[in-house]
């Protein structure tokens, strides 16, 4: 597998406009970047027009750069009393710049201070993969694809009502116009999808048409006689997914997951009923005093590290919004160290960050004299420092989540479900004494282990697996500023109280035991030789839901009694409007 480096962009100008020397190109015309933005990419696809009137306006971008045509097009947004209720944006750029670099040719366009402002603020780590930026409390959607358009453009799911292609000269860059790239982007066109470019190639024309889009030169920007401009209309019949008439789900559920799915879903419009056999949320898996936020690295990057990466960033991007890890709910951004277990271990670490050219703010490499300065430990091999990690409190961070949602979200707690039955609305869920609790449309399974106890779910390839976690007074360990992990983990204090584990078990004893309690401070002894380790036992224990491959099983759930039709995962019959998230 191939390891996923960025490469960001360089700053520097040639005649005062910002120029790429690897592409030896130019950002933008030097008639003027934002009127090129407006002239040819809202003016070649209709806009403001065109979003008028709507629930949602999605645009695509081939290449982001400066950000400038996103600017652009935000300020028009913002600007028309009758815009769309939502803008989502989605960009591919393989040379990110920082938000350093950003700030320096922001400051070119002062009329966009402040939206240039906010981008900044919210601009992601440079590391390759997915970034989604939530703008405007959430009413404009900025999904940035850091990495190779070839390797990017396959994973986007969407309808597209309007394509900007802006890359560079498609003689400069002819990847970015390559006709496989061009050709395919009726897959993520909406039927009345357009495109607007300001190259007028020919290639760049019979690739489009090839896709299905009926081409025209119009009038150009500046001293450039044509741009480009494209309107969708195949001889085939488009796919046409169709949006839910009825926007209702019920999540079982209150841990995490569960809280998470319904805060999501509320902020879309969602009414969401949210069922929980307890009296409050996070009373399983998500009940434990103290829970770690942190990525995982691999050498070859390989699919669950790009996986955890992705959903970390995003998740401490969406705390924020909720108000901030400390502020909101309990918890401390604290940074998280991830110590080597020996020489051979600190080496790996310390390629592994070098071969993928991961950015210090994400994760640096402390040798074992920094880590031991920072532990107050001794010989040491070295560690991961990932600065943004922490902890958080699960019931609290449940419960600023439930709060986001508002009037769209009722609680349906003290009620287990225990039965899905298919209905004309959907579904129907049913309690152990066979009253309805909620039917609706859509229901999402958030409830760990327990979802397999439905017939619809009973194949499902999970397993419940045991983690008993050792309580420890905060005074009896030393202050460490981070969070320790290695062959088990450390928490900072949380109400005096540092949590230590966790046993990996395969049995269903929900009872506290000595001899997990006493691996788990054989544990502590590893990662903070310091400590005191004859503690007596006290802690909690709680079930983790597995899969034999540790990937999260999300989406919606198999049809187990009708057959595959084919050996593609498309080909797997679903439960039409039953989703997991496990």
């Amino acid at each position: 597998m191939t390891a996923h480096r960025l490469q960001p962009a360089t700053l520097s100008f040639i005649d005062g406009i910002p120029y790429a020397g690897s592409y030896g190109d130019v950002y933008h015309s030097d008639d003027g970047g934002l009127e090129q933005a407006r002239h040819v990419f809202l003016g070649g696809n209709g806009l403001p027009e065109r979003w008028r009137g709507r629930e949602r306006f999605t645009i695509v971008e081939t290449g982001f750069g400066l950000g400038l045509n996103f600017l652009a097009t935000w300020q028009a947004w913002r600007n028309d009393p009758r815009r769309s209720n939502k803008l989502h944006y989605l960009a591919i750029e393989k040379h990110p710049f920082s938000a350093q670099d950003l700030a320096q040719l922001h400051a070119m366009w002062p009329e966009l201070a402040s939206l240039s402002s906010a981008l900044r603020d919210a601009w992601p780590v440079l590391v390759a993969g997915f970034h989604r930026i939530e703008l405007d409390a959430g009413s404009v959607v900025l999904t940035l694809a850091f990495g190779d358009i070839a390797d990017s453009l396959p994973q986007v799911d969407a309808a597209a009502d309007a394509f900007y292609l802006d890359g560079f000269a498609p003689s400069k860059n002819p990847e970015m116009w390559s006709p496989q790239v061009l050709a395919r982007l009726n897959r993520i066109a909406a039927p009345d999808a357009t495109v607007a470019t300001y190259t007028v190639s020919s290639a760049v024309r019979q690739a489009l048409a090839q896709g299905g889009f009926i081409c025209e030169k119009r009038p150009g920007f500046g001293r450039k006689r044509d741009m480009l401009a494209a309107h969708y209309a195949p001889r085939w019949q488009p796919q046409v997914r169709p949006l839910p008439a009825v926007r209702d789900a019920i999540v079982i559920g209150a841990g995490i997951a569960g809280c998470a799915a319904s805060e999501r879903l509320a902020a879309r419009g969602w009414q969401v009923t949210l069922v929980e056999r307890h009296d409050r949320p996070a009373q399983e898996a998500s009940g434990n005093l103290a829970g770690i936020a942190m990525p995982l690295l691999s050498r070859d990057d390989n699919i669950s590290s790009r996986l955890l990466r992705t959903a970390f960033l995003y998740s401490v991007g969406r705390w924020e919004a909720l108000g901030g890890i400390g502020r909101a709910f309990a918890g401390e951004a604290c940074g998280v160290l991830h110590l080597a277990n020996d020489a051979a271990h600190a080496q790996m670490q310390r390629d592994t960050v070098d071969a993928l050219g991961l950015p210090p703010d994400f994760v640096r490499w402390l040798d074992g004299v920094a880590v031991d300065a920072m532990t107050g430990s001794a010989g040491t091999h070295g560690a991961w420092l990932f600065p943004r990690g922490g902890w958080v409190t699960p019931s609290s961070l449940c419960a600023a989540m439930l709060d986001a949602c508002g009037d769209r979200l009722q609680r349906r707690f003290v009620s287990e479900a225990m039965s899905l039955e298919r209905t004309a609305a959907g579904w129907l869920v049913r309690g152990g004494d066979g009253n309805a609790i909620a039917e609706a449309p859509v229901v999402i399974l958030a409830n760990g282990s327990s979802a397999m106890s439905f017939p619809q779910t009973q194949a499902l390839p999970l397993c419940a697996i045991r983690g008993q976690v050792t309580h420890v007074p905060a005074d009896v360990l030393p202050d460490v500023p981070v969070v320790l992990c290695g062959e088990g983990y450390v928490t900072r204090p949380a109400n005096g109280i540092c949590c230590v584990g966790a046993s990996y078990d395969f049995d269903s004893d929900r009872q506290l035991r000595q001899a997990s309690h006493d691996e788990n401070l054989a544990r502590l002894a590893q990662v903070l030789p310091l400590a005191k380790v004859d503690i007596p036992m006290a802690g909690r224990v709680g079930f983790r839901c597995a899969s034999p491959d540790r990937l999260p099983l999300v989406g919606a759930l198999p049809d187990m009694c009708l057959p595959i039709s084919g050996s593609r995962l498309r080909d797997v019959p679903r439960l039409p409007g039953l989703y997991g998230l496990l």
